[in-house]
């Protein structure tokens, strides 16, 4: 008998449903950022969709926020889920969940922690790299001075921009591609972190020899 709260459960169901439907929101924005001569009802379908994906983010949310009876407290211990939701081409940094939910198997993860760590990272930097570099490519290819003209240019920036590398050949010039990018920079440092630590830690764990004693806190 499952004895998971009400919440957890649904998080658990609803986990693969609405990564698909991130998929499908990400697919028709990218289609209205990149599809040029696409005719107007056909944008207007692709908007449609984007907008009901959205839609659905939205009762997500308002369900897991009654089902787990913290009122205003659950905007403090899921501050990532609330942050997504005002910007949902951020969806991509809940890979996380997704990927976790399929590795376990009655609850054993079929990958070690440090191998967990980095493919996560590694999923979430690919999909948030291809979001980010639709979000800028929206902003500048049409702004007056934008280095940033094609979509490949914005796939360079945002390649640059998550490694924390910034060879600053290209660089947004509009406002909102600004925040875009500091967003970027701050994603990509957090991402970088987490792969690094988690490979030194590996390193540690193996080269060391049996009953030598660690640094604290490791």
């Amino acid at each position: 008998m499952d004895e998971a709260s009400p919440a957890v459960r649904w998080e658990r169901r609803t986990e693969i449903p609405l990564f698909i439907v991130s998929l499908l929101f990400l697919a028709s924005y990218a289609i209205r950022v990149l599809a040029h001569d696409m005719s107007v009802p056909w944008r207007d379908v692709c908007l449609a969709m984007t907008y009901a994906a959205w839609a659905v983010f939205i009762v997500d949310y308002v369900i897991r926020w009654r089902l787990s009876g913290q009122r205003l407290g659950f905007l403090r211990t899921h501050m990532l889920d609330t942050v997504v939701l005002v910007l949902p081409l951020l969806r991509p940094l809940r890979m996380v969940k997704l990927y976790d939910a399929v590795q376990r198997r009655h609850d054993q993860p079929r990958l070690s922690l440090y191998a967990r760590v980095i493919t996560y990272a590694g999923l979430a930097a690919l999909l948030l790299g291809f979001a980010g570099s639709l979000a800028v490519y929206q902003q500048e290819h049409a702004a007056p001075g934008a280095t940033i003209r094609t979509f490949g240019n914005a796939v360079w920036w945002a390649c640059s921009t998550l490694s924390t590398v910034g060879y600053g050949d290209v660089v947004p010039v509009t406002p909102g591609g600004r925040l875009i990018a500091s967003a970027m920079m701050f994603c990509g440092m957090a991402l970088l972190g987490a792969v690094t630590g988690s490979f030194s830690s590996w390193l540690l764990q193996t080269f060391s020899r049996p009953g030598e004693q660690r640094p604290p806190g490791s």
